[in-house]
């Protein structure tokens, strides 16, 4: 909503204010005004507002929640901007806020609504401003909403579950390194030192390798833990490039138990979205452009990008797609059914569907085999390291004869 610079005069007194107001027009502005008694002398726009939000991000849950509401205003019959007003007033994350504030102003001053989100592209992605776009064309805004912010809901749980499945075996294996750190850092170095009172004895060759890892990570731990950090971000830099992108997407759909789910994950990602966008009556070769940039695998991008190719030569989408085996068989499948059938939304949608019980199931069974697997290892790291330092102690009579 834009903000005016105001000067006015109180109609009694004569005083002079000079103030600002947000108001959805110079009109309204002037309105508001004069209902407070005052008499406008000069009102003027705030420029450099419209279109700048604050710094920070918007969440998956943010939009879903602002997708459903709005899609909910709209069929219950309020009108866009007072809808966009509302939505402005009781969202709690500011920049939400500012950009539902732009995205009413630029409505109200004769902007379509999908021509207003796409001036925020950090907030409304190519899929969402391209499936409003379809909807405000055929008169079914609030239905294709609807089944936006239930796209969005879907993607959010799915998100989450990944999210959840990653968070203990990662939290186990830094507690795993730290501990160990610690012991060779701080444990080992005292029973060292009490084992050079021995003098001369010599100890088991599993206890000496300890000591000298326990000496080495002492004169070089300054140095690894930086190195880490470089090493890491290094290679978050390098995997934002474009070979490094190509090469990390390649390999994770490739990766022994975690790369079946990375590669069921995309396949999702696009069915669900193909289907959406094609429901909603976008063009196809619109459908292929915007799924490519969304499916979240270069290797898959380049394969739907070729398959556009063939398809606005006048190949099938079930043949095109077909040309690539990184389109599983079930999904050729299931797109030249929709093709005969012409119910290819529905057909992708049941197949999203399936692949999103089976990545939920893949997780929590593979949650399951890990748990276990890390406890092992943890125990095995840990105990191996204790058994080192108390080998020389099962041995400790013959030592102190020498």
């Amino acid at each position: 909503m834009p903000t005016y610079n105001y000067v006015a005069r109180e109609a009694g007194s004569g005083r002079e204010f000079r103030n600002t107001l947000d108001a959805g027009s110079e009109q309204a502005a002037i309105a508001t005004l004069l209902n407070r008694n005052l008499l406008v002398v000069n009102i003027q726009e705030k420029k450099g507002r419209q279109g700048k939000t604050a710094g920070g991000s918007v969440s998956l849950a943010d939009q879903v929640v602002f997708t459903r509401q709005l899609a909910t205003m709209l069929d219950a019959g309020l009108a866009m901007v007072q809808s966009l007003q509302g939505l402005a007033e009781q969202t709690t994350n500011k920049v939400m806020r500012d950009v539902i504030k732009d995205v009413c102003s630029r409505v109200e001053g004769g902007d379509s609504f999908s021509a207003a989100l796409l001036k925020h592209p950090k907030t409304f992605n190519k899929l969402y401003v391209r499936m409003v776009d379809a909807g405000e064309k055929g008169g079914l805004l609030a239905e294709i909403l609807a089944r936006l912010a239930t796209y969005l809901e879907t993607t959010a749980r799915l998100r989450k579950k990944v999210k959840s499945s990653l968070m203990y075996p990662i939290a186990v294996t830094l507690i795993a390194i730290g501990i160990t750190t610690f012991l060779l850092v701080k444990v080992v170095p005292v029973f060292a030192d009490i084992y050079k009172s021995f003098g001369n004895a010599k100890l088991p060759t599993p206890t000496l390798m300890l000591v000298g890892v326990s000496n080495w990570l002492q004169s070089y731990i300054l140095y690894l833990m930086p190195m880490a950090g470089l090493l890491v971000y290094g290679w978050f830099a390098y995997i934002k490039t474009k070979q490094g992108r190509e090469f990390w997407d390649n390999l994770r759909i490739k990766l022994p138990l975690f790369g079946p789910i990375a590669h069921k994950i995309c396949l999702a990602r696009f069915t669900r979205t193909f289907s959406s966008l094609v429901r909603s009556g976008v063009p196809i070769l619109e459908v292929m452009d915007i799924v490519s940039a969304t499916c979240g695998n270069v290797m898959m991008e380049k394969a739907i990008k070729t398959a556009a190719a063939d398809i606005e030569k006048g190949d099938g989408i079930s043949v095109a797609l077909g040309k690539h085996p990184i389109f599983p068989s079930m999904i050729i499948r299931m797109l030249t059914a929709g093709e005969q059938t012409g119910k290819i939304d529905a057909m992708l949608e049941r197949v999203a569907d399936f692949l999103d019980e089976e990545i939920e199931t893949t997780l929590s069974g593979l949650t399951s085999l890990i748990e276990p697997l890390l406890i092992v290892f943890l125990g095995v790291v840990v105990g191996g390291i204790v058994i080192c330092m108390f080998l020389p102690i099962f041995n400790l009579a013959n030592l102190v004869n020498r």
